[in-house]
């Protein structure tokens, strides 16, 4: 026997652990939807600590944190760092004394840490319990498509541990999982587990909480337990954790959800049936391995009221969500307290603008108007109002003079394109100077179509440290800026965003008269081609077929594979679509393959 009382144990099928009458084993079990930050161990231990705490005083018996809560996720290269590794197994060894020792140490706690042995990295969860690490377990499936890498950096598990606390055998699946069929999840239906724990960090797309729920209810029932789904809440580069944690019982009934967006504390009573449980071994390729913690069941206690069920957000206010949540944790996380860039009187900076101030106030955010000579009156007055609605910051930079400068000593005037772009990289050397100066992180006000077709100027509207609108096509970026106009009157407050930038016809102001429209397809119609050929991947046979010219196809398709080069050199902004530039599509830069050829 350990010091912490452990003992390795093995049950016969039918045989089940009851309470006093025959009743049901109870148990509190809590779910810590939190925010963690790659990377920083000590601060994630505190966290750990501050949460843990907070379910031990609501009467927890477990506490589950999310997938890797201990080094934050993903952590990408550190993976592949023998000191990080290290220092991760040293971190999960301190955070099981200092529960102990902060009188935590009842409450058997799941975290989600990087391991390291002698076969190399692994993406691991332990279970704490009186000072020790009373189980570890590795993750089985790892993802290889989409935002993830995981065959990169890590090696798969072969073993599933399974802890018996108060007369509760309780197994774990990490993340993937819960998400693959087959595996841990049918390892634990065949071993026999009354509870099934399962730490996610489940980056945030459009409606994926429709997904999870119903995934969630069918791996229940292949289990035949509940299932505890804890997932990651907040913002990590350009992916975003939505929490959305869920409780579903063995029948697939939704028994609990925490909100989505905000770090939570979702605290459930379970009466558990127990049983049917048998031998460990070697079940589904996969080792299973027993502990007991306790065998006898918690003396009756009543129930706390069931939690009140969240309700998933709309579509536009989940998307809102994403974004504010996105770059406000960017920016803090990486130490900017401020934010500046161009307010130009268009609807992409003004809803920029509006996240920003949702993301981190309206002290932290410095507009600047920076007209050229061919920036139109409605343009300044726009920028002003909309700064006047906001309660931010805001100042004028002209740039004429600036630009002038260049165009006479490089004799540029009537060139087109090079004039043009003189005045957008003027822009951009202007906000970088005052990032310099005045210690404010850059945003760039591009949206997902025009860096698609490559309409920015690169080093010009392109520069910047974060990009918080590059994942919303042009005709999402309308519908929030109404969405969130509208949210504003339901309040009583003044629409943050003025009516004249949502509606007037976009320009970038480079010439005289210059409209959008000039340079590409409207925009409903080019969204419609781009989402099918970014998103779909459907080919130029497939875009034909769904009724678009063929000429109007070329030409999109062209100005896509072309603007490979400014992607690629594009800020990272947060991802909300399934198929986001840079995290989900990255093609070659030098590719001579054309669709429709």
């Amino acid at each position: 026997m350990s010091a912490a009382g452990l003992v390795p144990y093995t049950v016969s099928a039918g045989v089940a652990a009851v309470g006093e009458n025959g009743r049901m084993p109870q148990l509190r079990i809590a779910l810590a939807q939190i925010n963690p930050t790659v990377g920083d161990l000590p601060g994630n231990i505190e966290l750990t600590l501050e949460w843990t705490r907070k379910a031990v005083e609501a009467g927890a018996n477990v506490v589950v944190f999310p997938e890797m809560s201990l080094t934050g996720y993903p952590v990408e290269d550190l993976a592949l760092r023998e000191t990080f590794g290290k220092a991760s197994s040293r971190a999960l060894e301190d955070l099981a004394h200092r529960l102990a020792e902060a009188g935590l140490g009842d409450v058997l706690t799941y975290v989600g840490y990087l391991d390291l042995d002698d076969a190399g990295p692994r993406d691991a969860a332990a279970a704490l319990y009186r000072g020790e690490v009373v189980a570890r377990q590795y993750k089985h499936h790892l993802p290889n498509y989409g935002v993830f890498d995981e065959r990169r950096y890590f090696i798969p598990g072969e073993t599933l541990d399974v802890v018996r606390l108060h007369g509760v055998d309780i197994g774990m699946v990490i993340c993937e999982d819960l998400w693959q069929d087959g595996g841990p999840i049918s390892a634990l239906g065949a071993a026999g587990v009354d509870l099934v724990v399962a730490p996610n960090a489940s980056p945030y797309e459009r409606s994926k909480d429709d997904i999870r729920l119903p995934l969630v209810a069918r791996r229940a029932s292949e289990a035949g337990a509940p299932v505890v789904y804890t997932n990651q809440v907040g913002g990590q580069d350009d992916l975003v954790f939505d929490g959305d944690s869920i409780v579903v019982a063995a029948d697939g009934e939704l028994l609990a959800r925490a909100p989505q967006f905000t770090e939570h504390l979702l605290v459930l009573d379970l009466d558990l049936q127990v049983g049917g449980h048998v031998a460990d071994g070697e079940l589904a390729g996969l080792h299973v391995r027993r502990t007991v913690l306790s065998a006898a069941p918690l003396p009756a206690y009543r129930p706390e009221p069931a939690p009140v069920i969240s309700e998933p957000l709309s579509d536009e206010a989940e998307v809102w969500s994403a974004l504010v949540l996105g770059l406000r944790d960017y920016a803090r996380k990486n130490g900017f307290g401020s934010v500046t860039f161009g307010f130009s009187g268009g609807i992409d900076s003004a809803v920029v603008a509006a996240l920003a101030v949702d993301a981190l106030g309206p002290d932290a955010v410095h507009g600047v108007a920076m007209p050229s000579k061919y920036s139109s009156e409605h343009s300044q007055s726009d920028a002003a109002e909309l700064a006047r609605r906001l309660g931010c910051h805001f100042r004028v930079e002209p740039v004429a003079d600036m630009v002038a400068v260049y165009v006479d000593q490089l004799k540029l005037a009537g060139t087109g394109l090079a004039e043009e772009n003189i005045q957008a990289r003027t822009r951009g050397m202007l906000l970088m100077a005052l990032s310099n100066l005045e210690g404010h992180l850059v945003l760039a006000t591009g949206n997902k179509t025009e860096l698609a077709v490559g309409y920015s100027t690169i080093y010009g509207d392109a520069v910047g440290g974060f990009a918080p609108i590059k994942d919303l096509f042009k005709t999402h970026v309308w519908q929030l800026a109404h969405w969130r106009n509208a949210e504003a009157e339901k309040r009583g407050e003044t629409a943050p965003i003025p009516e004249n930038s949502i509606s007037k016809p976009p320009s970038a102001e480079l010439r005289p008269d210059q409209l959008d429209s000039d340079s590409l397809p409207d925009y409903a119609l080019l969204d419609d081609i781009l989402d099918d050929y970014v998103e779909g991947d459907r080919g130029f046979g497939d875009l034909l077929a769904a009724g678009f010219d063929p000429e109007v196809i070329d030409r999109v398709v062209r100005m896509v594979d072309k603007a490979e080069y400014k992607r690629r050199q594009y800020p990272p902004g947060t991802k909300i679509t399934f198929k986001a530039f840079g995290r989900d599509r990255r093609l070659p830069i030098t590719n001579a393959w054309r669709e429709g050829h």
